[in-house]
This record gives C-alpha cells, sequence and structure tokens, in this order.
C-alpha cells in the first residue's frame, strides 16, 4: 500500500480476502463507554479479521509504547477465541485500519478496551464453532476448541480448523453487549507469563520508530525555536541559510523551517538564520512558583466531604498542620518527538510518535483544512510516552511543512527541543491540617491541593470529619487560564497528580503515627476498613519482612499506600542516607498490587519495576529549574533521570483477584514512591521531608534542623 492510499475500515472490511470480520457494535461499546464514563461513535468498528490461512489480525487504535500491550492484548484475543498466541497478529495505531480510539494513557488499555476485543473474540468463536456444528453435522455442544481446531468430544479425529471455516466467506457479525467470556478457571493463555511480542524486535535492534521512517525524496526539517515561552519574533533575516546549497527555507505562519536531504546540512542551515527575539518576564521561576500557585488559585471545588472541619478540631487532641510542595517534573523519554508527513493531492499520511493517533490525525485534517477521512496517521513503536507524546506539536509542524514545500518531511526534535516543549507534570502545593484524639484515632483531615488536581487526594482512611478540595485541575493550553496558573503548558505524566496527593497523604499519616509512637503500619490498618487496601496492605509488609516498630527507629524504612486506577498499591522501601552529603540511596522496594484479573503476570511485574525505578526520579532528582517562560534544563547533563546504578532492587508481589475485572497496572505503583521514601528518610534520620524531590540539598537542610536542640526539645 502506498503512503498517499486512503482505505477506510468499512473498505477494508470489503477488499479483505476471504476471511471473518466481526465487529463490534454500538451495543458493546455503549455498555463500556458507560462503564469507563467514556464515548464512542455509534458505527460499527473492526476489531478482528480471521484470515482464510487461519490467522487473527487483531485491530486496536492503542498502541504499544513499552508498556506491553501488544502482548497483552493479543492474549485476550487468542484466549476468547481458543487459538495460540503464535497465531495473532497486532496492527495498532492506524487510523486507516483500525478502530477509533481517543488514546492510550490512563491506565485504560486493559481494563476499558480489554472487555471490548474479549467480547469481539468470544463472538468470533461463537460463529466459528455454528460454521463447525453444520460442517461438522453435530450439536454445538459436542465441540470444543484448542489451537484453533475445533473437533467433537470424544472423537479427535472429527475435526475441523478455524481456517477451513474461515476459507472463502465474508461474514459479518455484531457482537451484542453480552457475548459470553471465559472464566479464569478456562483460562489457557491468559493469566499465563509469556514473551513480548515486541521483545525480539527491540532487543536486536530491528525495531522501528517514528525517526526510522525513511521516504523517496524526504527532506530533513531544522526548525528556529524561541528562547522562552512567551517570546515573539521581532526581527527575522533567513539570507544566509537561503544562500546554502539545496536548502530551502520555509516562513509561514509563524513557523521558520530550514530543510535539506542532509541531516546535518538542514542543521547548518538553521544555526545560519539570524532573529531578534522580545524579551519576558521572569516571573514566577523555580522558587516562587508555589506562591504564585496559591495566590492564582482564586476558588477550591470541593471533592470530598464528611462530617465538618469544625467538629474535627473540637474532638482533636492534637492538630498537625503541613504544608507540601513539588517542582514541575519533564517526561524525559529516550526517544523524542518524531513524526514524517507525506502530503499529496489525495491527503496526508503521517508517521507520528503518537499516544494518540485519531485525535492526533483530526489536528492534522484541521490545520490542513483537509477532511479527517483524507488522513492517516501511523504510529509505529514508541519509546517511551508517559502522557507526554499526546500533543503532537511534531506532526502537526511535519504536516504544516510537507504541504508547503510538496515534499516529505521529517521533524525530529533534540534533546533540547524535547524538554522546551514537554508539557510538564505540573508543581503543586497541598496544604493539610489533621488531627487526633485522645485515643490517637483521626477525627478532622482538613485537605486544599492546588495545581495538581484531585486524584489520589481520595483515600481510604476512616476519617469522620473530613473535607477534601481541589483548584483547577491543569489542562492543555493552559495558559487560556485567567489568570495564568503555570507559566508554560502542562500535561498529564504518569498517574498524574497522584504522584503530588499521594505524598501529601502518606507523609501525614506517617507523622502522625510518629507523633504518637505507634508503627506506621499499625497505624495504617487501625484506620483502614477497605478489605483489599488491608490485605495489600499486609502482604506487601510480609513479603519485606517487616518488624513493627514506631518511627524514626533508624533502619530507614518506608511505607506507603494509594488506590489509583482502579488498582490497589502499597510499597515498602529501605533507604540509606549519606548525613554529609545529603545524598539517599533506595536500596530495596517491595511493592504489592492488587489489579484484579492479571493477564500476563511478567508483564505486571515489569510495570511494577519500571514504575518503581521511574518513581526515584521525581522523589529525589527530577525537576525542571525555569525562569518565567525560560527553560533552564535542557539536557541530560543537569536533568538527572535514575540510571542504572540508582535503580533499587524492585520485588513485585502480584495480589491475585482473578475473580475480578483487569484494572490499571501501568501507573499505580509510581504513586507510592515519593511518600515511601520520604518517610524512610525520616526513620533513618528523624528528618521530615516536604518537598520533592528531595535533592542532597534540601536533605542537608532538613537534617540541621532535626538537629537543632530546639527542634529536640520540642
Amino acid at each position: 500500500m502506498s503512503a498517499s492510499t486512503k482505505v477506510s475500515r468499512r473498505q477494508f472490511i470489503e477488499i479483505a480476502a476471504g476471511g471473518i470480520v466481526v465487529l463490534v457494535g454500538s451495543r458493546a461499546l455503549d455498555a463500556v463507554a458507560a462503564q469507563r464514563r467514556f464515548s464512542y461513535p455509534t458505527d460499527p468498528n473492526s476489531y478482528l479479521l480471521i484470515g482464510d490461512d487461519g490467522r487473527v489480525t487483531v485491530l486496536t487504535g492503542k498502541i504499544e509504547m513499552g508498556q506491553g500491550v501488544m502482548t497483552s492484548l493479543a492474549q485476550m484475543a487468542a484466549e476468547e477465541l481458543g487459538v495460540e498466541l503464535t497465531a495473532i497478529d497486532m496492527v495498532m495505531g492506524d487510523t486507516a485500519r483500525c478502530p477509533w480510539d481517543m488514546g492510550t494513557f490512563g491506565s485504560l488499555t486493559t481494563r476499558m478496551f480489554g472487555p471490548a476485543l474479549r467480547a469481539a473474540a468470544a463472538e468470533a468463536r461463537a460463529i466459528l464453532m455454528s460454521l463447525a456444528a453444520a460442517r461438522l453435522k453435530v450439536s454445538k455442544r459436542r465441540l470444543a476448541v484448542r489451537s484453533g481446531t475445533v473437533s467433537v468430544i470424544g472423537e479427535p479425529s472429527r475435526s475441523v480448523t478455524y481456517a477451513e471455516l474461515a476459507r472463502g466467506r465474508r461474514l459479518r457479525k455484531v457482537v451484542g453487549a453480552r457475548a459470553v467470556l471465559r472464566s479464569a478457571a478456562q483460562f489457557h493463555i491468559m493469566g499465563r507469563s509469556t514473551q513480548r511480542l515486541d521483545g525480539r524486535e527491540k532487543v536486536t535492534g530491528e525495531a522501528r520508530y517514528a525517526a526510522d521512517i525513511r521516504l523517496p525524496g524526504m527532506l530533513y526539517a531544522r526548525i528556529l525555536r524561541p528562547p522562552a515561552h512567551g517570546a515573539k519574533l521581532l526581527h527575522l533575516d533567513t539570507s544566509a541559510a537561503e544562500a546554502m546549497p539545496g536548502v530551502i527555507v520555509i516562513h509561514k505562519d509563524g513557523l521558520v523551517a530550514a530543510l535539506h536531504e542532509d541531516e546535518r546540512a538542514a542543521d547548518l542551515a538553521r544555526g545560519k538564520i539570524r532573529a531578534e527575539w522580545s524579551s519576558v518576564p521572569a516571573q514566577p521561576d523555580t522558587e516562587s512558583i508555589f506562591e504564585h500557585l496559591v495566590n492564582a488559585t482564586k476558588t477550591l471545588r470541593e471533592v470530598a466531604v464528611r462530617g465538618t472541619p469544625s467538629s474535627g478540631r473540637r474532638r482533636a487532641a492534637r492538630i498537625f498542620e503541613a504544608e507540601y510542595r513539588k517542582g514541575y517534573v519533564a517526561h524525559a523519554p529516550i526517544e523524542p518527538h518524531a513524526a514524517i508527513a507525506q502530503v499529496t493531492s489525495a491527503g496526508a499520511t503521517v508517521w507520528a510518535s503518537t499516544q494518540t493517533p485519531f485525535p492526533t490525525r483530526d489536528r492534522v485534517a484541521q490545520t490542513l483544512g483537509l477532511e479527517p477521512r483524507h488522513v492517516r496517521v501511523i504510529t509505529p513503536f514508541l519509546g517511551g510516552g508517559f502522557g507526554g507524546k499526546s500533543a503532537d506539536r511534531q506532526a502537526l509542524e511535519a504536516a504544516r511543512l510537507a504541504a508547503s514545500c510538496g515534499r516529505p518531511v521529517q521533524v525530529a526534535w533534540d534533546r533540547s527541543e524535547e524538554f522546551f516543549y514537554d508539557r510538564f507534570d505540573p508543581a503543586a502545593v497541598v496544604k493539610l491540617v489533621s488531627g487526633l484524639d485522645a485515643d490517637g484515632r483521626i477525627v478532622l483531615w482538613d485537605y486544599s491541593v492546588y495545581g495538581a488536581g484531585e486524584r489520589g487526594a481520595i483515600h481510604l482512611y476512616h476519617v469522620p470529619n473530613l473535607l477534601i478540595r481541589a483548584g483547577v485541575a491543569p489542562v492543555y493550553g493552559d495558559a487560556a487560564q485567567s489568570p495564568r496558573l503555570h507559566p508554560f503548558e502542562v500535561g498529564p505524566w504518569r498517574a498524574p497528580g497522584a504522584n503530588m496527593n499521594v505524598f501529601a497523604v502518606e507523609s501525614q499519616m506517617d507523622l502522625m503515627a510518629a507523633a504518637v509512637g505507634v508503627d506506621p503500619v499499625t497505624f495504617r490498618l487501625r484506620h483502614l476498613k477497605d478489605a483489599r487496601m488491608r490485605q495489600v496492605l499486609q502482604q506487601a509488609v510480609a513479603s519485606f519482612g517487616w518488624r513493627p516498630a514506631a518511627a524514626p527507629s533508624g533502619r530507614g524504612l518506608g511505607i506507603a499506600c494509594s488506590t489509583d486506577a482502579g488498582s490497589y498499591v502499597a510499597s515498602v522501601g529501605q533507604v540509606a542516607v549519606e548525613p554529609a552529603s545529603g545524598r539517599v540511596s533506595v536500596s530495596r522496594v517491595v511493592c504489592a498490587e492488587d489489579l484484579g484479573l492479571v493477564v500476563n503476570p511478567d508483564g505486571a511485574r515489569m510495570q511494577i519495576e519500571g514504575a518503581t525505578t521511574m518513581g526515584i526520579g521525581y522523589t529525589l532528582t527530577e525537576e525542571v529549574r525555569f525562569r518565567g517562560g525560560e527553560i533552564l534544563d535542557r539536557s541530560f547533563a543537569s536533568y538527572q533521570i535514575p540510571t542504572f546504578s540508582a535503580a533499587p532492587k524492585v520485588e513485585a508481589v502480584l495480589v491475585p483477584h482473578q475473580d475480578l475485572p483487569a484494572q490499571g497496572g501501568g501507573e499505580p505503583p509510581i504513586t507510592t514512591v515519593g511518600a515511601m521514601v520520604a518517610n524512610a528518610v525520616f526513620d533513618s534520620t528523624g528528618a521530615r521531608l516536604s518537598q520533592l524531590p528531595m535533592t542532597p540539598e534540601r536533605i542537608a537542610a532538613a537534617l540541621a534542623k532535626a538537629a537543632a536542640p530546639e527542634r529536640r526539645a520540642g
């Protein structure tokens, strides 16, 4: 298929070779939508194609960015169809072939898309069993299927394969809302670990990412960037760049770029462009942002209410007031944003590193003045996304440039551009007042979060007087807010908002436990009624070998719990603190998680390991420094993500609940890391850290404060 060919899903069904196409109709989608609070188109969407060779093509708008859903979705389809995993071919994130999808984020793929895919596969199995019953002249009740072969129970020689049944047929069947799914007791493929389908390609280097795509006549683009967000172009001189052989300079509607068939030549040409920019205000900055967030938030919305704070204050024997802070955090994926666009009279095709192929298609169409059906977005593998590859500025830039010059254009950001245009995890402030009665029970919880939204703010601890409030949640295009809350655009970052809120909640729980001399695990269990959370916490501490002791015990142990994306998580960790330098090393983490049905146990463990290691970054080192719209960290030389030497030993404990629906696995384990490490630092040193990241300088200051005589006396 040429790059300019456009094939609708309906056309794809019509021209497909003999086989069985299964459609997921609006009833099934509406059932999932109602459960997950998302809306879907009412037109049927093709999810499965069973070819006349017996192979199964799974079509999904979800994408693979390292989280392993290419494998787990294939397991779901294979299980319900009754075929081996090796018979599955995955087509992901191609808007011309796959059903519409809102994007891959929020740990929603398995828990939201999975049920629809399983329903389609189960219906396909039912169709094939009916065909087999007619072919073999027996009742469907006498048939069994295994590895794509349907046989008569007790008479294995009487059989027919899916390939034989599908050959020469073009059947369409719309899946109803009540497809019969296999139970966990019947699973042959789901619930078992298997090698990742993308593993060999990625280990050998064969995997292709957006920046690896090459098209005949393609030009490399290097775009002129401002020195700071908000800077305006005052003067431009492109004459030196235009004088270079083979260079094309495009200046249109604020987009200035040098293009060439050779990457290095495009780099040199951009360097010859002379530009003068307006200056921008330098406030707020890295240090003043927290006061700004509080002052700029004019109203707080009530998220959860129980009893009244005034009643809690009257009952409290001890009051604890604290303020928690977290700076901006970059996504910093190993693969920077990239896109290749080709625009012809027939439409546009864009290969993009994107988490949102269909929204990107629509944005490209709007930018070029085309109908969405004339734009195709193809998503290769992504080298990490974490929520940061949803806006797709690079795809729009590539499309605009390709339309202007009439040739395919690649836009691949360098690391400086990646940091500059990243939509950071927002800085945030939490103000928290809690209270204990004379028996050490929590009777007051007055919680306000500024800048990060409410995710993770609601906890499971029993408190009779509770008030949780949140400011306006950060959104794309934050500049539209008045007054502007953030000095640049922010966006979702793995479990957006929850990392900050769980840090505040679980730090406060530890603070109160230490104040009354109670073991932090015992204190939490005393206030937990939720059976699943209690079980996960108890599994975590049992696997760790926790021995009860009030903090600070000098052992350097910390714990934190949370619920996120439908999953329950408890993490226990051990740290070592160097008093002279303030450096912290995390040596061991046990993370227990109940995520309902586990499709691929090894995949779930990988998610726990990756999320925990990534969490070490926002906890100890990752913070974007800035002055107004000027981003000061533009490379890994100053912005430090965890390296192999910083990675702790991570022990993943899966708390089985195979009878429950599958829940999110990629985000929940990261939410507990900040509080776990902060609580472990307190247990080791007696110093309480209330700001993330806990840099050596901040830890050293906290150690000095904890050692002051007046603090010891207090």
